[in-house]
């Protein structure tokens, strides 16, 4: 039922889309109260209210559109994630529970390797999504006292997580285990310095989370889905191949029975909403802060923590 009334209101969006933007009515602006100051209040006086309309603060019909269609289309990505791929039962976290985010550069977002293993580091958690994602859950469970870490380090891809796995990962024993690889695994071959296939991406990462699993059983883990926008270095050369990839990422987040975080679809949706490509990552690859800021949003409602 929760599903049909999302995609209900999705629709009853698209519909009216057409007929708010052709519609010849005043913009909604953005307005604020100024010259205002304490004064004993007599009978004859009251505060004097000033609004004064910011022409750089406008919000247009269009934007407040847009804004609606991406926040519906990040809905309707997490409501098209197969029932294998949700949390059976909803993310418990416990008080000292350590949470940590691996990947390539797209999660490395530039941490300072020298204050690697410092939880709740500033610098540690770099400057996307993981340091979001850690501001936000450290305020939402501060009671709980949980350790957040980014081990991501730039440019890597499956086999060199697999070559640092004890010791980033399993060493640090996480309750939660959010994974995002397999840009570079592609951008690598592309570039003639790698010659992986999809089958060595797909057999490899399987292997990576059975290693896991067997180390920590009691471990939560989340998989991201890899994604790229279609700009900057992003070409029609990575395709059909970059989608082979993420079906594989997925083939193994099912067989590992892990969650699966729809990245490709959300950033699908927000740019099919009217944004263009290069506003969610300039290079089609390295989130901008807006886009750092949709995958903690989206990740978010998936983990439901």
């Amino acid at each position: 039922m929760k599903q049909l009334v999302q995609l209900f209101l999705i629709a009853v969006i698209a519909a009216c889309t057409h007929e708010l933007l052709a519609a010849d009515r005043p913009n909604i602006v953005w307005v604020s109260c100024g010259d205002i100051s304490p004064m004993t209040p007599t009978p004859d006086t009251t505060r004097k209210l000033s609004m004064h309309v910011k022409p750089n603060a406008t919000l247009t019909r269009r934007q407040l559109i847009e804004s609606a269609a991406i926040a519906a289309g990040v809905t309707a990505a997490v409501a098209a994630i197969p029932k294998q791929l949700r949390a059976a039962d909803p993310v418990s976290l416990k008080k000292g529970d350590a949470i940590l985010f691996q990947g390539d550069s797209i999660t490395d977002a530039g941490r300072d390797r020298g204050s690697q293993g410092n939880a709740n580091h500033a610098r540690a958690l770099g400057t996307g999504y993981p340091m979001l994602l850690g501001c936000e859950l450290l305020r939402d469970h501060a009671a709980l006292g949980l350790q957040v870490y980014n081990q991501g380090i730039s440019g890597h891809k499956v086999p060199d997580l697999d070559k640092r796995w004890q010791e980033d990962t399993i060493d640090l024993k996480p309750a939660l285990l959010s994974i995002l690889i397999g840009v570079n695994d592609i951008w690598h071959k592309l570039a003639g310095n790698y010659d992986g296939t999809v089958q060595d991406y797909e057999t490899g990462f399987a292997a990576l989370l059975e290693r896991t699993r067997k180390a920590l059983p009691d471990v939560t883990i989340v998989v991201c889905e890899p994604f790229v926008l279609r700009c900057g270095a992003v070409k029609d050369n990575w395709f059909p191949e970059f989608d082979e990839r993420r079906a594989a990422a997925k083939k193994v987040a099912a067989g590992a029975g892990t969650l699966w975080v729809p990245f490709q679809a959300m950033f699908d949706e927000a740019v099919a909403a009217g944004i263009a490509p290069n506003y969610w990552a300039g290079d089609g690859v390295h989130p901008s802060l807006a886009g750092h800021s949709l995958i903690a949003q989206t990740w978010r409602k998936v983990v439901g923590i």
